[in-house]
């Protein structure tokens, strides 16, 4: 998986990577073949906005957060995005384990 970074008005420390690796690591065990990651991080005068785009094999998921502490706005990020990976997965595999309707 690749992770691009960008860092407006702010820069990208080594300890935002390792809390993004780590996020993702958990949503690609639940999310289908994800293939880029786009992180988004904005500093304005008062709040830390993160965004993440993750492209996956049949969907987009977008998060976007904002806080006081850049920490808490990435993980609050992280955390929608991996809650919208489980709310795709548990969505196909109710299509796909529905029976199909008996032929009349």
């Amino acid at each position: 998986m690749i992770i691009e970074y960008t860092g407006r008005h702010t820069t990208v420390t080594p300890k935002l990577k390792a809390i993004v690796e780590a996020g993702m690591s958990r949503i690609d065990l639940v999310a289908n073949r994800c293939t880029s990651v786009h992180v988004i991080l904005t500093e304005d005068k008062y709040r830390k906005i993160a965004d993440i785009a993750v492209k996956c094999r049949n969907d987009d998921l977008v998060a976007t957060c904002e806080s006081a502490e850049m920490e808490t706005a990435l993980r609050d990020a992280l955390q929608k995005v991996e809650l919208q990976a489980i709310r795709h997965k548990e969505r196909y595999a109710t299509v796909r384990d529905r029976p199909k309707p008996l032929p009349v």
